[in-house]
């Protein structure tokens, strides 16, 4: 049993790692790129 528990911690553990490292990649991208879209939003109404 001890050796089950074991493997299933560090399931949950390796899954929950990559989740929150995805979360932060595709947080970043969308940041940027609604960064980028604001900001050529803006030369489009300074023009």
């Amino acid at each position: 049993m001890d050796a089950q528990l074991r493997i299933i911690l560090i399931i949950i553990v390796s899954v929950s790692i990559f989740g929150l490292l995805l979360f932060v990649f595709v947080r970043n991208y969308i940041k940027n790129k609604i960064d980028y879209l604001v900001k050529i939003e803006k030369n489009k109404k300074l023009k």
